[in-house]
């Protein structure tokens, strides 16, 4: 088969590399790619978000199975452009990935069909929202209702915190047109899993969870960022949970994607918060997570080309979906001053220890390759992700392989999967 990878981070070359370890793979391209995907697939110098471009690229080299990694091109409608275009793709059409595109419309689908979520309302212009906050109980959340790298969701512990993350959502714009709209929740306590999931529409498998660490500073300080680091299985996520889970959020959201006539058909991402009432969606992404696909994928038995296959085809119900009994964990390299300010252009070293080092992975986010050898283009760089017996080894052993690899303003949070001492 050829493939065609879309998108250039971290999650896209754990994606590739996992297509690489398929026996069906043949040739592998990826756009735009990156330093480290461009070791096990040819990069093509096309943006996410140039579709025709992606598709004339697909038509030419024949391409089997394109497989859209990002939000922006996955809620833009790449995959109905690649299917109109005659080409097999992998992730949700347009319809379907709303379930991240808008805040508001996956919290009033689980309003209607009573899948577990903290309360809310949205509002669409600043006024009213700034009105009602006036009588809100605090802490109280602001999400953008849009995409916004991630970033757009405002923790508020004072009013006058909440008025201020109202003035920067929807009148400052700082999250753009995902701004618009506005969400405001409850805000909830417990423990945070990320549950990764296969759909074909009718049909959900559940992959290994994970535990994600948003924050860019140690002991959940400082901004939100795309992930500083995560680790699987989360202990935290249990038999029992599992359980409830499948029954009333997993399933009856499926169901209700395909009840709206917006089947969903490729990754739905469920971050949840395990609250003293019960486990409860924080959010839906409508794709692997990043970092949680570095820890993750590289315990999946299956070969990735027949799982995603079978979610194209309808036929996941015929696949038996399985992961190793172990543990990852991955730890980001960022560049410091992330996600605010940092510099760019560092040379890269050390990157050659990992070739062939079973059990260690060493994902690049934010790499180009230039004159001077592998060098930073982005805040998060490289994503290190080591297995192990148990939770805790697995953290040895990444801790340990972020010494490998040095560049100059290197930085990375000291206490991912510090939590797991606690379970």
């Amino acid at each position: 088969m050829n493939i065609l990878i879309v998108g250039g981070g971290g999650r896209e070359h754990a994606i590739a590399r996992a297509v690489a370890d398929s026996k069906r793979a043949d040739k592998i391209y990826c756009a735009p790619g990156n330093a480290g995907i461009g070791e096990i697939a040819e990069c093509v110098d096309i943006k996410v978000m140039e579709f025709d471009r992606l598709v004339k690229f697909a038509k030419k080299h024949d391409i089997d199975m394109a497989i859209v990694g990002p939000d922006d091109p996955l809620v833009g409608g790449l995959v109905d452009s690649f299917k109109e275009a005659g080409i097999r793709a992998f992730g949700p059409e347009k319809k379907a990935a709303i379930l991240e595109g808008s805040k508001a419309f996956s919290k009033d689908l689980m309003k209607k069909y009573s899948i577990p979520t903290a309360e809310y309302e949205v509002f669409t212009d600043a006024a009213s929202a700034l009105s009602y906050l006036d009588n809100a109980k605090l802490p109280i959340v602001l999400k953008a209702d849009g995409l916004a790298l991630g970033k757009g969701v405002l923790i508020c512990n004072t009013l006058d915190e909440a008025r201020n993350g109202v003035k920067e959502i929807m009148l400052d714009k700082k999250f753009g047109n995902a701004g618009n709209k506005m969400v405001i929740e409850e805000y909830m306590t417990g423990r945070e899993v990320s549950v990764l999931t296969f759909c074909d529409g009718k049909t959900i498998k559940i992959m290994s969870s994970a535990q994600d660490h948003k924050r860019a500073g140690d002991n959940d300080t400082g901004l939100n960022t795309g992930g500083m680091g995560t680790f699987s299985p989360s202990p935290f996520y249990t038999k029992k949970i599992n359980d409830f889970c499948k029954k009333n959020i997993f399933q009856p959201t499926v169901d209700a994607m395909k009840a709206e006539g917006r089947e969903f058909k490729g990754v739905i991402f469920f971050g949840l918060m395990i609250t003293e009432e019960g486990p409860k969606v924080l959010e839906f992404n409508a794709r692997f997570g990043d970092p949680e696909a570095q820890v993750v994928l590289p315990r999946m038995k299956n070969d990735i080309l027949d799982v995603m296959d079978a979610c194209i085809d309808g036929t996941l119900g015929k696949v038996k979906l399985e992961f190793e009994d172990n543990a990852a964990v991955c730890v980001v390299l960022a560049s410091e001053g992330y996600p605010v300010k940092y510099t760019k252009g560092h040379v890269i070293t050390g990157l050659e220890r990992f070739k062939d080092k079973e059990g260690y992975y060493c994902f690049h986010a934010g790499t180009k390759k230039s004159t001077k050898g592998v060098v930073t283009s982005g805040g998060r760089v490289l994503g290190v992700t080591a297995k192990g017996e148990d939770l805790h080894k697995a953290r040895s052993n990444a801790y340990e392989a972020i010494t490998w690899v040095d560049f100059e303003n290197k930085y990375f949070r000291r206490d991912i999967g510090k939590a797991i001492d606690e379970a």
